[in-house]
């Protein structure tokens, strides 16, 4: 009797550094952002730069989930390369109902078929969905690879940054009330997943004081761990860059990544974000993916 063979497949959400799906086998399921009531995949080259024009200019944007069908054609191509069982991690239920397009479409193939909501986002979710990856490749069944996958998504610290809470509000991630405080007081917000959830964390006057807090975050974080680091942004590359330099001064020999964000987190945070995320290296983590950087 053949060995398992387990494919990761991950929603567009996890936004790994480029190359990095195609090298370890990741099939991407693309979510939507629709600009002015013109749908684009979150895959599309131009999207988040798209986004971030749209919203400067406060045009409408929204997102979709993907439709069951387009999982399906994911499990379905998986499949056809051989795999017996399917992993397939989206980003957290609370904030999209992509984790039930995934659940949904599962019901429909001959394969087992495991969907771990990662509570989480951004690298986050990408860290965890490279954990999985690793561990498919080193021969694990699918039972192994998910908890992979749900260990390093519930042990990461996901911080970021924001120039305005008004893109939240309008999506429902924080009040009214939060978000109208504070504009007035122009204070700098600073916010963190936590199970699932966006929650404030902190605010600051400035936004180099911004930077400096998360900076302050990941290395806290970070404690003594061996760790992964992403720094992710839309539109905002020389902040990025400003964060990830001090992350590698403070914390050297720890693997920085900087890579953007896509749309669909474009059109919740607006443009200006800058995100930290900390992913502890866990026994079922593997080494490293890749030294250095990517962009």
């Amino acid at each position: 009797m053949n060995a398992s063979r387990v494919a990761v497949i991950a929603d567009s959400t996890c936004y790994l550094p480029a190359g990095w799906a195609a090298e370890w086998g990741i099939q991407i399921v693309p979510v939507q952002v629709i600009v002015a009531g013109q749908p684009h995949d979150e895959t599309e080259d131009a999207q988040a730069q798209r986004v971030a024009e749209a919203l400067a200019a406060w045009q409408p944007v929204t997102t979709s989930r993907p439709s069951p069908a387009r999982f399906l054609q994911a499990y379905a191509a998986a499949m056809e390369t051989g795999a017996t069982e399917l992993v397939v991690a989206t980003l957290s239920a609370s904030m999209s109902a992509t984790y039930e397009s995934a659940t949904l479409a599962a019901k429909e193939v001959d394969v087992p078929v495991r969907v771990v909501d990662s509570r989480t986002i951004a690298m986050g979710l990408g860290f965890a969905v490279m954990s999985g990856a690793r561990a498919a490749r080193a021969g694990a069944d699918a039972d192994h690879v998910a908890r992979a996958v749900e260990e390093r998504a519930a042990a990461a610290s996901v911080f970021f940054y924001v120039d305005t809470l008004e893109y939240l509000r309008r999506g429902g991630r924080v009040s009214s009330a939060r978000a109208v405080v504070g504009h007035a007081l122009k204070v700098k917000p600073l916010l963190r997943v936590v199970d699932g959830h966006v929650v404030p964390l902190e605010q600051v006057r400035t936004a180099g004081r911004a930077l400096a807090r998360l900076a302050d975050l990941a290395v806290e974080a970070a404690g003594d761990d061996e760790v992964e680091i992403a720094v992710q942004h839309l539109g905002s590359p020389d902040r990025a860059a400003t964060l990830a330099a001090s992350l590698r001064t403070r914390l050297p020999g720890m693997n920085v990544v900087e890579c953007a964000v896509g749309g669909v987190v474009g059109a919740h945070v607006g443009p200006g974000m800058v995100a930290a995320i900390v992913a502890p290296v866990l026994p079922s983590s593997g080494p490293p993916t890749m030294p250095g950087d990517d962009g």
